[in-house]
């Protein structure tokens, strides 16, 4: 029963932990105090529960749990939480913190499938949930690129309503342009950070299940090349380089990618078999 609460709260950290770097990419690009606060407490609850495990151990080792190698990667994330937490309330910077947390998050996860002399039902347990919360983060993001896909549409819709100066009364309720700019962006500043969380983890997952694992495989390349040209998309658009309508051609052709990859990058794949 210890065990099942154990493997429920730490997946609970991982899944908290994953919410609050998402806050943190969306403040880091739109400087939103109250996602910042939110993502702050987030992290928070994450070092909360870090530090009851950490405390934990040394109360069942009776000792202090830093000699193997699983010991020491938990101690080091905890660390960088703790120090994450500490530059957000005392320097208040942005893009470290941000950084920082992202590393925390890969060596918390790391920490999971760290090579241990013992293989207990508990790590057992965690794996396989590690391996839904990866799907259920991939199906996340092709949400939020969906969205940022159907805006886009909406967006060339109504830009060409606009310049023929005609307003058909299906298209009336349509919000303006810059709404569907601000939508688009959205979309695709939840929809990156959660990729990026639901690979790291599909990724480790593999590694430690599948023998013979290739970084090669067609699904694995095609859904980082995603992320990045997503990525690139919005630090141009950010930039000012790339607006309007080439902003939403852009994610328009991104999300053809998106499709392509799910099927024929799933078909092609040595291990994403969809039953």
């Amino acid at each position: 029963m210890t065990q099942i609460v154990m493997a429920r709260l730490y997946e609970i950290m991982v899944v908290l932990y994953a919410i609050g770097i998402v806050c943190y990419f969306i403040d880091f690009f739109f400087k939103q105090v109250k996602v910042r606060r939110v993502a702050f407490w987030f992290v928070s609850v994450v070092w909360i529960l870090q530090t009851s495990f950490f405390l934990l151990n040394i109360l069942v080792t009776k000792r202090f749990p830093i000699l193997s190698l699983s010991e020491g990667i938990y101690f080091y994330a905890w660390l960088l939480v703790t120090i994450s937490i500490i530059l957000h309330c005392i320097v208040r910077v942005d893009l470290p913190v941000f950084l920082i947390n992202a590393l925390g998050f890969i060596f918390v996860t790391i920490h999971l499938f760290a090579p241990n002399q013992v293989r207990n039902p508990l790590v057992e347990s965690l794996e396989s949930e590690m391996l839904f919360i990866h799907i259920s983060f991939a199906i996340l993001s092709y949400a939020a690129f969906t969205l940022s896909f159907v805006f886009s549409l909406l967006y060339l819709i109504l830009y060409n309503i606009l310049k023929k100066k005609k307003f058909p009364k299906m298209w009336s309720r349509l919000p303006s342009l810059h709404q569907m700019g601000q939508w688009m962006t959205y979309s695709i500043v939840v929809g990156i950070p959660i990729i990026f969380i639901s690979l790291l983890l599909g990724l480790e997952w593999a590694y430690l299940k599948l023998e013979g694992l290739s970084i090669l495989d067609t699904k694995i390349i095609g859904s980082f090349v995603i992320m990045v040209i997503y990525l690139i998309v919005l630090v141009l658009h950010r930039s000012g380089k790339l607006t309007g309508l080439n902003f939403a051609w852009a994610q328009i052709y991104t999300f053809l990618l998106v499709v392509i990859n799910f099927f024929l990058g799933s078909k092609l794949s040595n291990f994403h078999i969809w039953y």
